[in-house]
């Protein structure tokens, strides 16, 4: 498991009928705030602010095909070349972090094909490489 200390961070919200909003700094867009949401916003401030990835080098929901199956990824950073470099998955704060949640990453990176994998509810962080066939379980977040 990981320690995330999540740096300050001050959204901006916006209440508009029953919805409330925030706005997503990636996507430069108001999404629907849910649990969710608010555990991958603040995600996006930790890797960006505190771990120095590159925000022009992070996707978030964008959708890809498994097989015939259209899904939507949480986060996925890039690397230099364009290529996968880490899939996020992002769950509300009362989900567990279970096997469960980790084949949903493990069967969108048969598509992506990326090297590392988190898996956070905003209490828990857990990350893996994933080399030669083989998943190992690491102790922090790799560098950028």
């Amino acid at each position: 498991m990981i320690n995330i200390n999540f740096p300050p961070y001050e959204p901006r919200i916006k209440k508009e009928e029953d919805a409330s909003y925030i706005f997503d700094e990636v996507r430069k867009q108001w999404v629907t705030l849910t649990p969710e949401e608010w555990v991958r916003q603040n995600f996006l401030q930790y890797i960006i602010r505190v771990e120095n990835y590159p925000s022009s080098l992070i996707a978030v929901e964008k959708t890809i095909y498994v097989g015939e199956l259209k899904k939507r990824f949480d986060i996925v950073v890039y690397d230099r070349k364009s290529l996968p470099w880490m899939i996020i998955e992002c769950k509300e704060m009362n989900i567990s972090l279970n096997q469960t949640v980790m084949d949903q990453v493990m069967r969108y990176n048969i598509h992506l094909r990326a090297p590392f994998f988190v898996i956070t509810n905003g209490n828990q962080c857990i990350a893996y490489e994933y080399e030669k066939d083989q998943l190992r379980e690491l102790s922090r977040l790799p560098s950028f």
